[in-house]
């Protein structure tokens, strides 16, 4: 089990790189949805929010352990109370900013999906999975699919 969770919180820390680097390089479609919903929206914010996500994402993934495993699991639950404001504020967003592309709107499926990734990364957190590379090989394939399933599912 603690293999698959290993995986599961790889594949969620993987997705938190990407998407926290695409904001490094572009935070514009970040920083109008937040403005779309009232928070705090500064390009240079998300860019430094973003930069912590690409730190959370590595060490997660290089260091790993049940601390780090909680923050990706925190950030998955601020991402979907995001998209979750999104959507009962009823501002129309082309993009809750989340992977930096423009066609990324916030939808419920998006919700369940962060809170899917929060589930597991915190599951990895109480079971002490082990960090990527001292887990099993069977770890790697479910990081892949999980990262790859999360992506397409919100993009």
């Amino acid at each position: 089990m603690t293999t698959f969770l290993a995986g599961w919180l790889a594949g969620a820390a993987l997705l938190v790189l990407v998407a926290g680097a695409a904001k490094v390089v572009d935070p514009s479609r970040t920083a109008g949805a937040l403005r779309a919903v009232g928070w705090p929206s500064a390009p240079w914010l998300v860019r430094a929010g973003a930069a912590v996500e690409v730190a959370l994402g590595a060490a997660t993934v290089v260091v790993g352990g049940p601390v780090l495993a909680a923050l990706v699991a925190a950030s998955y639950l601020g991402f979907a109370w995001f998209v979750m404001t999104a959507l009962q504020a009823g501002t129309p967003l082309a993009t809750c900013g989340c992977i930096g592309q423009a066609d990324t709107p916030p939808s419920p499926g998006h919700v369940a999906i962060d809170a899917a990734l929060a589930v597991g990364a915190l599951a990895a957190a109480v079971a002490t999975a082990p960090v990527l590379v001292d887990a099993a090989w069977p770890a790697y394939p479910v990081a892949a699919v999980v990262a790859a399933v999360a992506y397409a599912a919100i993009r």
